[in-house]
């Protein structure tokens, strides 16, 4: 169940990063990220129903706070909320998130990695939604779109094809490839903030540019 869980977060994280990019309409992300959020929150109450099982706990609070982030996020965009109580939301989980890679480093040290990974996106939101820092939204967007199938996707298919791989080698390559991936994001999302600031010096081009890139 948790491999599944992964999996939907795989869609909605890409989704969502092609939103913040531009790439599609944000109410398109919204309406999934609803859907999968109220998946996840209904598998997450059944994971922790199995109180009994090793594990059960933690994984039922990693679920449920996905869930959580689509559901509130999809809510936020769908009523315009404003984005300042979701942001402070994901600076939270941010936290969390580290006590949760920690919590499973000895066990599982690649869910582990994958935690501070995702911690980092929490983080990003919570810079850009709480504290206004939309500057960091390209960077942010590209690392959803990059992240998302190496944290989400591909460990969900390795998870249910009964390969997951707990040695502390694959966890270090992980963490090397993730490192690699946040450092194209920033990369991209320069070429891409570039791009824009020479479109401006254009005659009639400072319109059509989006509203950050005008300040």
């Amino acid at each position: 169940m948790p491999y599944v869980c992964l999996l939907l977060s795989g869609a909605a994280l890409l989704v969502n990063g092609l939103a913040i990019l531009g790439h599609l309409p944000r109410r398109d992300a919204a309406v999934l990220g609803l859907v999968v959020g109220t998946v996840q929150l209904a598998l997450g109450a059944v994971v922790l129903s199995l109180g009994g099982a090793a594990g059960a706990a933690p994984t039922a609070a990693g679920i449920l706070l996905f869930g959580l982030t689509y559901a509130y996020g999809g809510l936020d965009t769908l009523l315009d909320l404003g984005s300042k109580g979701l942001g402070w939301f994901c600076g939270m989980v941010a936290f969390v998130a580290v006590l949760l890679a920690f919590f499973w480093l000895p066990a599982d040290p690649l869910i582990s990695v994958l935690w501070l990974a995702w911690a980092v996106l929490w983080g990003l939101m919570f810079a850009s939604l709480a504290l206004g820092r939309s500057g960091l939204d390209h960077f942010m967007g590209w690392a959803l779109v990059l992240a998302s199938q190496v944290t989400a996707t591909v460990p969900a298919f390795l998870g249910m094809a009964g390969l997951w791989p707990h040695s502390a080698q694959v966890a270090a390559g992980a963490a090397g490839l993730l490192g690699l991936l946040f450092l194209a994001a920033g990369v991209l999302a320069r070429r891409r903030t570039a791009g824009e600031w020479r479109a401006a010096d254009k005659p009639g081009t400072l319109a059509a540019l989006p509203r950050d890139a005008r300040r």
